[in-house]
């Protein structure tokens, strides 16, 4: 029975119909688990992290090729299905919820092909982990964000977190018949590796994450002007003395989105108490 066939099978029995808002499309393809298996370079010493673990397809084959895999469903329904399918799998542990959410044991690699809707939350939630990579696939939308160059359309908020924590490297685009349902989006595997050590010093990581999301929301002004109100709700000070500071702040002259990731850690750096 092929990975199609098998789905829809159990999807049937238990009486499943997958959920668009939560990004259940279901990976059919086993040669896409071999891939990822071979960029994470896992071995049987591996306690591996599988997000969204579905119907359980990408868990078995990780069961088999390392120490632990620890899967994380949030659909009830999934869980009933996994706890069913996973049963002869003793070096599985599963555990049902919102994986930001959730207390997860320490892993050291993740394997996982996560719901879309939760990436960019995601990412900043896996930043502040210790592991030694992660192979995932994401919307080739949002992965492109990952690794764009500075002032392009698709350079964010994401972009320079990531860049600040991790090597980002773009592998194979998965076609949409590879999954079922099919999404409507494109498809890519991403591989993180975390940079040991980071590419510039930052006085408050919080800070400088805040920073950068607040000046993207508008990325088009100027770093004196979009500042302001970040200052304003960071430090008790007068509008006077706001705008003081943000004229003393590097880089207060470009645009916001013409400063590379060492821009706003600069940026950071002067803003941090």
């Amino acid at each position: 029975m092929s990975l199609l066939e098998r789905t829809k099978f159990l999807l049937r029995r238990y009486r499943i119909f997958p959920k668009k808002r939560l990004g259940q499309n279901f990976m059919v393809e086993p040669s896409i688990f071999q891939c990822m298996a071979k960029y994470a370079s896992l071995s049987r010493d591996d306690v591996v992290l599988d997000i969204g673990a579905g119907l359980g397809f990408l868990t078995c084959f990780l069961a088999d090729k390392c120490k632990c895999v620890l899967a994380v469903e949030s659909d009830s329904r999934l869980v009933s299905v996994l706890r069913e399918e996973l049963r002869d799998f003793p070096n599985v542990e599963l555990v049902e919820g919102n994986v930001l959410k959730v207390q997860v044991s320490q892993f050291n690699k993740v394997v996982s092909i996560p719901p879309y809707y939760i990436s960019s939350s995601l990412l900043p939630w896996l930043f502040n982990k210790n592991f030694e990579c992660a192979v995932l696939i994401f919307q080739k939308e949002f992965a492109n964000r990952l690794v764009a160059s500075v002032g392009s359309e698709d350079y964010g908020w994401l972009t320079v977190v990531a860049y600040y924590h991790v090597e980002v490297e773009l592998f194979e685009e998965i076609p949409k018949w590879m999954f079922y349902p099919q999404p409507e989006v494109s498809s890519i595997i991403v591989r993180l590796e975390p940079k040991k050590p980071p590419p510039f010093t930052l006085k408050d990581k919080v800070l400088f994450k805040q920073l950068v999301q607040a000046l993207f929301t508008q990325r088009n002004r100027k770093v004196r002007n979009a500042v302001l109100p970040f200052i304003k709700s960071k430090h008790a000070t007068t509008a006077e003395n706001a705008v003081k500071l943000a004229d003393s702040l590097p880089f207060h002259d470009k645009r916001v989105r013409e400063l590379a990731p060492e821009d706003f850690g600069a940026l950071a750096n002067a803003l941090a108490k």
